[in-house]
């Protein structure tokens, strides 16, 4: 055998080869090769804008938190206020309560007051008049010193 034989042979079937991979073999590798190398692209932008939007997703929760926290201690702070008032109305009433049971109390006394006066002038008179009869030792006539009396007990 000859060696020239043998390796034109071998080149020959090395070329054949090469051309069969280069026509049937390389383009669907090549293909392959481009689509996952694509896919992966594909992927890594669709990561990359899962991370903005997480990212998006996460500063806007944090807003909303703070802003919920703004209003809940808003709510709290028109609720004291609002308790506050409700305190001070009470306080309120209660004070003009109070005033007007005290005005109340002192137009009753002040009655009883006026009362007890009438009541003793009555009295004052009628004994003035008893002691008066005994002393004259007559009976006064009430209907015709009237006048007489009513001065007496108004200076009483």
């Amino acid at each position: 055998m000859n060696l020239t034989a043998t390796l034109i042979g071998q080149s020959l079937t090395f070329g054949v080869f090469v051309w069969f991979c280069m026509k049937y073999i390389w383009p669907p590798v090549t293909t392959m090769m481009r689509e996952r190398q694509e896919a992966i692209a594909a992927g890594l932008r669709a990561s990359e804008e899962a991370d903005k939007k997480l990212a998006d997703a996460a500063s806007g929760a944090e807003a909303e938190l703070a802003r919920a926290k703004e209003e809940a201690a808003g709510i709290i702070e028109q609720a004291r206020a609002r308790a506050n008032q409700m305190v001070e109305e009470a306080k309120g009433g209660a004070r003009t309560e109070g005033e007007r049971l005290i005005e109340a109390a002192r137009a009753d006394i002040e009655q009883e007051v006026n009362r007890a006066k009438e009541t003793l002038r009555t009295q004052v008179s009628t004994l003035v008049i008893a002691g008066a009869e005994r002393v004259l030792e007559d009976s006064i006539d009430a209907s015709k010193h009237e006048d007489m009396l009513k001065r007496l007990a108004a200076e009483l």
